[in-house]
């Protein structure tokens, strides 16, 4: 660690993560696909080599863009009313009158309760307490998978704000759907109990498009190297500052300490911003068939970091790294929570699937849920550059604690019996997320 404590000691002043996520957010939309994405993957690369890191490039992938028309929904009785909405990405065009029924949470075990063929289903997008959270691609696909002609997806925080996100993984969904505000989903829920129809129109168009990954290296050439990873899109209706903005801006924060620092490396480092994650994890995907799994040590994905003010660790069932988190917390004296439960929802996911030991690393409001992520709310002033800073250097340490050690790698039966009893296989069967070699 002695090589890093200058690096460390000048980023607790560095004002270059908090400007590199104004040029970021400025930008507005950063969809998957889109012009800003793209100018967002040239602000990037010039961030990494600023900060150091050697042969930037840009990886550009096919992929199936969707772009945004507009969506209504309109009560037809007991009055005529027409709420806001927010069409889901992936959302095909369409227009569907029919019942509306309220599927509470949307988890497979209360729409099994319900008759929602040809139906409406509104669902929240948070879950209850004591189990695991619940996606809102498992609650569509279920819901669709079991006749429902259209999906509502009512944001369980308050404000008048729907929420966005996508519907499948990079391809046009089955069904329509859209997002409401807290506000308008209890109108909603009042007038499912009423056997109310409703209206539900979405404009929208999937299209052949264009993104890119943008990469570069640290540390010595060696045969293993370590990735370290975080997606720089974001949704179409906000600037993404917290979703994905404060990761990004992490990551680069780290790909500066380990810049000055990386003749202390023991392993080569992949420093990658993925596009697309919030379209179906489309840029890791890419990046995952272009290495050899055997070759990478570990992944390190920020999703989230950066944003509240504590770091947590989600270590997808890897003791190694779980064990790694704990001794960097312990010599940084800095608290990182460890969960161990795996998901497929984020950019480790394809390493994780083939075996790759991985670390998410995430923060949050303690709230359950995303908070204003997903929404019109998700600006730069809710940021705190402290986190930044902090939540990089930590970072810092973790890729160095990793480049040091033989993780053990991820067994893949133990993998999916772990997904199996976190009550995961339906969902994922319904999002077709569910591996084809774990049947």
């Amino acid at each position: 660690m002695d090589g890093f404590d200058a690096a460390i000691g000048r980023t607790w002043t560095d004002e270059t993560p908090g400007a590199f996520l104004t040029d970021l957010t400025a930008i507005g939309s950063r969809m998957g696909g889109s012009e800003g994405e793209a100018r967002a993957a040239a602000i990037v690369a010039d961030a990494f080599r600023d900060a150091g890191v050697e042969d930037v490039a840009q990886d550009p992938f096919e992929m199936q863009a969707w772009h945004r028309g507009d969506s209504s929904l309109r009560v037809r009785s007991p009055v005529e009313r027409e709420f806001e909405t927010v069409a889901l990405p992936y959302s095909p065009a369409g227009e569907v009158e029919g019942e509306l029924v309220d599927a509470g949470y949307g988890t497979p075990e209360e729409i099994d309760e319900l008759d929602v063929e040809g139906k409406i289903v509104v669902a929240s997008t948070t879950t209850p307490e004591g189990g695991r959270f619940i996606h809102r691609m498992e609650k569509f696909g279920y819901a669709v998978g079991q006749g429902a002609a259209a999906f509502v997806f009512v944001n369980h925080v308050p404000g008048q704000l729907p929420p966005t996100g996508s519907l499948t993984f990079g391809r046009e969904a089955e069904a329509p759907a859209v997002g409401v505000s807290k506000e308008t989903g209890a109108w909603l829920t009042e007038f499912a109990a009423d056997d109310t129809r409703v209206r539900l129109t979405v404009e929208a168009e999937t299209t052949a498009g264009r993104s890119q990954n943008v990469q570069g290296r640290l540390g010595p050439e060696t045969e293993e190297e370590l990735l370290l990873l975080a997606h720089y899109d974001g949704h179409d209706i906000a600037e993404g500052a917290l979703d994905n903005g404060c990761g990004v801006a992490t990551v680069l924060t780290a790909a500066r300490v380990l810049g000055e620092a990386e003749a202390d490396l023991d392993r080569g480092v992949r420093v990658v911003a993925v596009g697309c994650e919030e379209v179906g994890l489309l840029g890791a995907e890419h990046l995952a068939e272009s290495v050899d799994f055997d070759d990478v040590a570990a992944v390190v994905n920020v999703d989230g970091g950066g944003r509240f003010r504590d770091l947590i660790a989600l270590t997808h069932t890897s003791e190694s790294t779980a064990a790694a988190v704990e001794r960097v917390s312990e010599r940084a004296n800095h608290p990182i929570e460890v969960e161990s439960d795996p998901h497929p929802f984020s950019d480790q996911w394809p390493f994780v699937r083939a075996g790759v030991p991985s670390v998410q690393l995430h923060s949050d409001s303690g709230e359950r849920g995303r908070g204003w992520g997903h929404t019109h709310a998700d600006t730069r002033d809710k940021v705190d550059e402290r986190n930044l800073r902090e939540h990089g250097v930590l970072t810092a340490l973790l890729v160095d604690e990793l480049a040091s050690m033989d993780a053990d790698r991820l067994e893949e039966e133990e993998l999916a019996e772990a997904f199996r009893e976190l009550e995961f296989e339906t969902g994922m069967k319904a999002a077709s997320l569910w591996p084809e070699g774990w049947e």
